[in-house]
């Protein structure tokens, strides 16, 4: 039995975590967001893990918000890659292990084939070079340490894409989406899975990651799905180039990641995109 730490508790993935450890009756969980610790306090996070004796950490803690994080390096930065340090850090002292969720935004996204977990590193935005110091600060401090690289996050937790479509599909009559940035989405709870999956696997084995679900689409292509499963036929999904939105921060247009790594070391087989959305927007629509 081991004492797992969740950090970003109450996020999409925390609460995924929490869905599953209710049903897990081998480890004990402790669920923790910034008001029960705060992960960039250095002292505060060593005196949790050894208190409570914590064999496994889990951060699902992080700063998302891409485009504000272009103006707000600081404390993007001080999020995503000084408190994973300091996870890190007490980890050693304590024995314990990490899993670290990362990002397909470590990676350039000019690619035209899926991305290993080999290849170069070239973020393009704020975020993305802060989680990538994230990783580099994990490995530099801690060797038991497993980092999970995602992409296009949803749940029915918290705010994001699929809940966005399905609340502007109803509102409008006319949606313009983005044609020309690839990549694949992740539903949180299979992520969740995954990471239920190497906490039992009793072989951790330290490394990058990377994990998605299976399949390509385009953000357009998701919005569309997403209003088909949903029953919304009132609203007008339009094609754009990324051009044509502008945003203040650089988005990958190619960011599908290969997953052959993570499916032959723990044995794993990965859903279809398209299956986990009908499994999400069910629980959503119930």
């Amino acid at each position: 039995m081991a004492k797992v730490l969740i950090t970003g508790a109450n996020g999409q993935l925390g609460n995924e975590m929490r869905c599953l450890a209710e049903k897990d009756k081998k480890n004990t969980f402790l669920f923790t967001d910034v008001q029960d610790l705060d992960i960039t306090d250095s002292e505060s996070v060593m005196k949790f893990v050894t208190d409570h004796n914590i064999d496994i950490i889990v951060n699902c803690a992080a700063y998302t918000a891409v485009d504000k994080a272009e103006d707000d390096e600081e404390l993007c930065r001080k999020i995503n890659a000084l408190a994973v340090e300091n996870l890190a850090k007490a980890a050693v002292v304590n024995q314990a292990k990490i899993i670290h969720i990362s990002t397909d935004y470590v990676y350039s996204g000019v690619h035209y084939k899926p991305y290993s977990e080999s290849d170069e590193t070239a973020p393009c935005s704020v975020y993305g070079v802060t989680k990538l110091e994230g990783e580099r600060l994990l490995f530099d401090n801690c060797s038991e340490a497993v980092v999970l690289r995602t992409s296009w996050l949803y749940s029915t937790f918290g705010n994001n894409f699929v809940k966005t479509m399905i609340r502007l599909g109803k509102e409008r009559e006319r949606l313009n989406v983005i044609f020309d940035q690839i990549g694949t989405p992740t539903y949180a709870g299979d992520l969740a899975k995954m990471i239920m999956t190497i906490i039992d696997s009793g072989t951790f084995i330290p490394g990058v990651y990377n994990f998605s679900n299976e399949g390509v689409c385009s953000w357009y292509d998701f919005t569309k799905t997403i209003h088909r499963i949903a029953g919304i036929t009132t609203c007008k999904v339009m094609p754009i180039e990324g051009r044509e939105y502008p945003s203040r921060a650089i988005r990958p247009y190619y960011s599908v990641m290969n997953k052959r790594k993570i499916k032959e070391t723990y044995a794993v087989s990965i859903p279809y995109w398209e299956e986990s959305l009908v499994k999400c927007i069910n629980l959503l629509m119930k």
